[in-house]
């Protein structure tokens, strides 16, 4: 295992490494990836937060510098905090990139009638900015549009945008970006790519779904790569699908190919996905979502493994039809 190599994440001046570790999974108790109940038996707050620090001290071991987190993951920005401060950690030697757009409403309950409530606004971000910069203060390097979509009109909110650019001018954010989420994220990135404020581009980094399952962004975040923007992949195991956790029927196929896929190589499915993704010249950071060490080191042996002739193709031909994929995604139970 060795330390994933540093690059510029765009022309945001932020350094980060090919792999990044976001805490979705272990910031609350409930979430829709596959295989919690193994991978999480105790869900309390402060079982959470041991759970948090163990992964965020393997990762800073391992040479991973690249944090994720949102203010609707639960308590992700807050664990994240109390590392940070517990561990002394310097204020050059990680990179945080935070979320806003989502409030958290589960109640640290594994099942909730709504777990987190949506609300793109020029109040929404600055209320959670100041609740994010309340945790993490001048940590805070990357503060992203959660889930923007081409339909909210969040990315033609002059004022918004206007904030989002004052925000960055002031130093209370580094850099600012977006993150994609649904079958229309094409045309989001587009809207990103051309929004201005007092003829400044707004965004200067995306985060976006792109797996063996769903690559259809393929080219779209290549423009934006080649535009300066900083490239953040995000569910590149399609939640738990393309790992072993993965017990659906309907994915035994999937499974089964990249095991015939991977094996020969000495690749589990989890590694061979992310060899997929880590394999696209575009891609800056991919971000391991593990719950355990032990996933997170699977994700770290895959960082220099380099897919043969033919296996890129291979893994093409799983690709779902979007629409399909993320009306999948959408019927994942939170667990």
């Amino acid at each position: 295992m060795s330390a994933p190599p540093t690059r510029p994440l765009g022309a945001t001046g932020l350094v980060v490494g090919r792999l990044g570790l976001g805490l979705a999974a272990v910031g609350r108790p409930g979430y829709i990836t596959l295989g919690r109940a193994r991978d999480l038996p105790e869900r309390t707050v402060e079982a959470l937060y041991a759970r948090s620090a163990a992964l965020l001290d393997a990762a800073r071991a391992a040479g991973i510098r690249y944090f994720d987190v949102a203010r609707s993951y639960g308590r992700a920005e807050e664990f994240l905090a109390r590392w940070l401060g517990e561990r002394g950690v310097p204020r050059e030697a990680v990179t945080v990139g935070s979320k806003w757009g989502y409030r958290y409403t589960a109640g640290w309950a594994v099942q909730a009638a709504v777990h987190e409530e949506k609300e793109l606004t020029r109040v929404r971000f600055e209320t959670q900015l100041a609740e994010s910069r309340a945790l993490l203060g001048d940590r805070l390097d990357l503060y992203q549009i959660h889930s923007a979509t081409a339909e909210s009109g969040v990315l033609e909110d002059a004022a918004l945008l206007r904030a989002l650019v004052d925000a960055r001018r002031a130093g209370l954010v580094r850099a600012v970006g977006l993150t994609l989420s649904g079958a229309t994220s094409a045309r989001a990135l587009e809207l990103a790519l051309a929004a201005r404020a007092d003829g400044e581009p707004v965004f200067q980094a995306v985060q976006a779904t792109f797996n063996v399952l769903e690559p259809s962004l393929a080219a779209a975040l290549a423009r934006a790569h080649d535009a300066g923007l900083g490239v953040i992949v995000k569910e590149a195991f399609a939640n738990g699908r393309l790992t072993d956790a993965n017990e659906r029927p309907e994915d035994v196929a999937v499974l089964s190919r990249l095991r015939a896929i991977g094996g020969p190589l000495g690749l589990a499915p989890d590694q061979l996905a992310l060899a997929f993704v880590l394999d696209t010249p575009f891609v800056d950071v991919v971000l391991s979502g593990a719950a355990t060490t032990g996933q997170l080191a699977s994700h770290l042996d895959a960082v220099g493994a380099s897919l043969e002739r033919g296996v890129g193709a291979a893994l093409a031909a799983l690709a779902e039809p979007p629409a399909r994929y993320w009306a999948t995604r959408a019927s994942l139970a939170w667990n």
